[in-house]
């Protein structure tokens, strides 16, 4: 069973791992898998293929928790808070968005906290109201 006690730095440990995770994978600055497989000569290298699988497990854990605790409504719903927030930033100057590969970093920061949130969800859903999921409930 999960652990009853969950807090901030939880959340940040699941966003590190989250942000690692995505920029592992793809990264304007040219170092991740992306790229690293893109630029190979040989593509059927194992260590590339090795750290392929990897980051695809992260991928699905990540994704199918965040998908099992938000659902879909809850994924957009996250993306339009986030989206929503950067536009407000943008609009009052706080933000510039007229550098394309600052802008891709944005958007993997957001993609990185809308998967944090989602593999955190059912803690901070139990501490905002009290309810634990059934997959939290142990028997006996």
């Amino acid at each position: 069973m999960a652990t009853k006690g969950f807090n901030f730095f939880d959340y940040l440990i699941r966003l590190v791992a989250a942000m690692f995770l995505v920029f592992a994978s793809y990264n304007p600055s040219g170092y991740s898998w992306f790229h690293w497989i893109t630029q190979a000569t040989d593509r059927l290298d194992p260590l590339i293929l090795f750290t392929g699988i990897v980051l695809l497990i992260g991928w699905v854990i990540y994704l199918r928790t965040t998908a099992r605790s938000l659902g879909i409504f809850g994924i957009i719903l996250a993306i339009a808070f986030v989206a929503s927030l950067i536009w407000v930033l943008v609009d009052f100057g706080l933000l510039s968005i007229s550098n394309p590969t600052f802008f891709q970093y944005i958007i993997l920061f957001v993609l990185s906290l809308v998967l944090a949130t989602g593999m955190s969800w059912s803690h901070i859903r139990r501490k905002m109201s009290g309810q634990i999921d059934v997959d939290d409930v142990e028997e006996g």
